[in-house]
């Protein structure tokens, strides 16, 4: 299985785009979605709470299903089951299940309405993906547990450890999704597992779930460290996760093959990592050097074909031509921003010698300026700052045609805003 990983908890595109990605992906050797809907499923009943202002409706979660089928990819969905859900537990209704009162990070697994919970979360998400054969039950970067007083109290009176309580409560899931779902396949990541003991994973085991290498991760689990996990590791392949660079916010392609890419951490609260017509040469390399086992002439040749590109440079991170991909016009205009928005802002505030000079901080504050300096780069300032204004509109109007009004703005907020805002501030105040 080549799985691509949409985490939907920041950026979540239109279903519009999805149609012209998914035959993107197909094409590049893709053959299944690992979809974490997160608060973008539209969760119904006691859970609707869960749902953001902007979440895809069920006529657009059965219009996905239909796309991937289309174009020959699986949908597996992803419902985080003990850490990563900040999403819940953000909500005072559901704060009382927090591992640690403080932090919204991880579920307490000693709580009974915890399972409760999951059951119905599971429930209402694997109703609405009947074709799938597969679930991941993520399960990874389960911070702070064994931190709470419940689970103090629970080691001590078990004699037991983080680890054994961890697969205590994997196993329960499981139990839940065998005995509801027969067939269902399960898929969870390996982080947590790796700090167990393979003693204790021989004497807990959690019955069958395949175990995937975290994104970023730098080792893949043994088959000797998954035979109590998942009785059938030694035979079966597992699957095989690249990171693809989720923590930076340029127009990057993937470090050359054969580094390490360091996983960021990235949760429901953190700023957006790159959006993703941004990051479609790097998994178009990606996905072409799992089909090829390796970055080859051949595999090369096929993404520049497939994404209409010249050239690509893997050392500098960096691709070359006009581009015939979903988003493409996104993709430069991130680049402009990226390259020049900060640099030639910046460089007409602090090294023009008349503002500096003649409309400092002090001046403007006090409205006192002499005409004849201003008017001397005056012209210039403005002219500036309607280039940009004109760009940021188009910007805007590309972005609003992918993505939902909370991303354009939180984007535009922290990549534009910061920079465009302090030339909007001088030409008021020139004004």
């Amino acid at each position: 299985m080549r799985l691509v990983h949409l985490d939907l908890k920041g950026a979540a595109p239109r279903v519009s785009y999805l149609e012209q990605v998914f035959p993107l992906l197909s094409q590049l050797g893709a053959n299944g979605v690992l979809i974490e809907y997160e608060d973008m499923f539209p969760f119904k009943g006691e859970l609707e709470i869960l749902r953001s202002p902007y979440a895809y409706s069920e006529e657009d979660i059965e219009r996905i299903q239909q796309l991937a089928e289309q174009h020959k990819l699986e949908v597996v969905p992803l419902v985080q089951t003990f850490g990563h859900v900040e999403f819940i537990l953000k909500h005072e209704k559901y704060q009382h299940l927090r591992e640690v009162e403080r932090f919204p990070n991880s579920f307490n697994p000693h709580v009974p309405e915890t399972l409760a919970l999951l059951k119905s979360i599971l429930s209402q998400v694997i109703e609405k993906h009947r074709r799938s054969t597969w679930i991941h039950i993520g399960a990874d970067e389960v911070f702070h547990l064994g931190e709470g007083m419940d689970s103090k109290n629970w080691m001590s009176r078990n004699k037991g450890d983080v680890g054994t309580m961890y697969l205590k409560h994997i196993k329960e899931v499981l139990g839940f999704l065998t005995a509801q779902y027969w067939g269902l396949r399960v898929l969870m990541w390996d982080d947590m597992l790796r700090k167990i003991s393979v003693g204790a994973l021989r004497g807990e085991g959690t019955g069958t779930a395949a175990v995937a290498p975290v994104p970023g991760s730098s080792a893949a689990p043994t088959a000797s460290n998954l035979a109590g996990v998942a009785p059938s590791a030694s035979r079966s392949p597992c699957l095989a996760l690249w990171g693809c660079g989720g923590g930076t916010r340029s127009p990057r392609l993937p470090p050359a093959a054969g580094t390490n890419v360091p996983s960021p951490l990235y949760d429901h609260y953190s700023v957006l990592c790159e959006l993703l017509p941004v990051s479609i040469p790097s998994l178009a390399i990606c996905l072409q050097t799992l089909v090829n086992g390796g970055f080859t002439e051949e595999a090369k040749r096929k993404v520049l074909d497939v994404l209409g590109l010249e050239s690509v440079q893997l050392e500098q991170s960096t691709c070359e031509g006009r581009g015939a991909f979903p988003g493409v016009e996104i993709y430069h205009m991130v680049e402009q921003v990226n390259g020049h928005l900060k640099d030639s802002i910046l460089k007409a505030l602090e090294e023009e010698s008349a503002i500096k000079g003649w409309f400092s901080p002090y001046h403007r504050k006090r409205h006192f300026g002499n005409p004849r300096n201003m008017e001397s780069f005056g012209s210039k300032v403005l002219k500036l700052h309607e280039d940009w204004e004109s760009f940021v509109r188009d910007l805007r109007a590309q972005l609003e045609r992918i993505y939902f009004p909370d991303t354009v703005e939180e984007w535009l907020e922290e990549n534009v805003n910061p920079y465009l805002d302090q030339l909007r501030d001088l030409v008021r105040d020139y004004r």
